[in-house]
């Protein structure tokens, strides 16, 4: 395959260039390098990614429509995996015209030259933000997601939306992947294990919000990066069992699927951080919040579409992940 993919820079980006690369496929890297976090991490990333001679990295921002009809013309990819976003719920509090730039124009961009240069499947990176305020757990796909809490969760619900409606009008298979945070080796700098483990090692105080009473389904990268190669392979394909006079949020009689990845775990916060306090051999200083403005109580994925249709499931447990996140932290920092 000759695959772009955007946000090679990013953390789940880089992880799954390196694996189709590790594949034999053609990988064009698309990242603007923002500098919403450290730019020598994401330009370590694309450092390791060259070393591959079938990886090209392309410095443009996805907002630039004519930039990306130029790449599109000069690439003929035959699948694009749209993981370029601006990320983070609350820095969507503070700078709501990211989001509207990255995660709209720019995710319209890129889907719209999907469909004129007739790619065979456009995958995309959702959330599992979008679920809002329900409080239904498992979360499962074909519940209705359509009250977020955050315009970073609208914005992935409108890249739901944006697709379904060119899967429908053009037949574009388009595939959604709902995240449930993600964590591992090259991760970001602003997600919860980074952020506590730095603290603790340096004596500073973690940030515990809603006094630690938070639940997440903690993924691992590796089980991220399987999960969206074996979706990215089988390119969606229409429900025909879908009924209009009971619309299922999941399927559609267009060649549009939305799948949850994620462990099927809810991990509490506060054991969260014991397991990181196990892995470094020293007790974190915490500082009791209330919940953030945006923020959900808890999160768990139901994966029973993606086991059915790839036969994959996330299952990596967190006290190796953190084990694995805490081997290359100590060696990328020299801790």
């Amino acid at each position: 395959m000759n695959i772009l993919v955007t946000g090679a820079a990013g953390f789940i980006g880089f992880h799954l260039c390196r694996r189709f690369l590790a594949m034999g496929h053609t990988v064009t890297g698309l990242d603007n390098l923002h500098p919403y976090y450290s730019v020598e991490l994401k330009k370590d990333r694309l450092a390791l990614l060259g070393q591959s001679g079938r990886f090209t990295f392309v410095k443009e921002d996805m907002a630039d429509r004519p930039a990306m009809d130029r790449l599109f013309d000069a690439g003929d990819f035959s699948h694009v995996v749209n993981l370029a976003a601006q990320a983070g719920v609350r820095h969507s509090l503070t700078h709501p015209e990211d989001y509207v730039s990255a995660n709209l124009v720019g995710y319209f961009n890129i889907l719209e030259n999907c469909r004129q240069h007739k790619v065979s499947h456009f995958v995309f990176a959702s959330s599992s933000s979008v679920y809002g305020l329900n409080t239904t757990m498992p979360f499962s796909v074909h519940d209705n997601v359509d009250h977020p809490v955050s315009l970073y969760a609208a914005s992935k619900k409108s890249n739901e939306l944006m697709a379904h409606s060119y899967s429908h009008l053009f037949r574009l298979p388009c595939t959604g992947l709902r995240f449930f945070t993600v964590y591992g080796p090259w991760g970001r700098p602003d997600m919860a294990l980074f952020l506590f483990t730095k603290a603790i090692l340096e004596d500073k105080p973690i940030k515990v919000f809603n006094h630690g009473q938070m639940e997440r389904d903690f993924t691992y990268i590796d089980d991220i990066v399987e999960g969206v190669v074996r979706v990215t392979l089988q390119p969606a394909a229409p429900n025909p069992d879908w009924d209009g006079a009971h619309p299922d949020p999941g399927t559609s009689p267009a060649p549009y699927r939305i799948y949850n990845i994620g462990n099927n775990n809810s991990i509490s916060l506060l054991h969260f951080i014991e397991c990181i306090e196990e892995a470094l051999g020293k007790k974190a200083i915490k500082d009791f919040l209330p919940m953030q403005p945006g923020d959900v109580a808890a999160t768990k994925a139901n994966v029973d579409d993606l086991v059915r249709d790839v036969g994959f499931a996330p299952s990596t447990p967190l006290r190796d992940g953190i084990g694995h996140f805490m081997q290359w932290y100590r060696e990328y920092y020299r801790v």
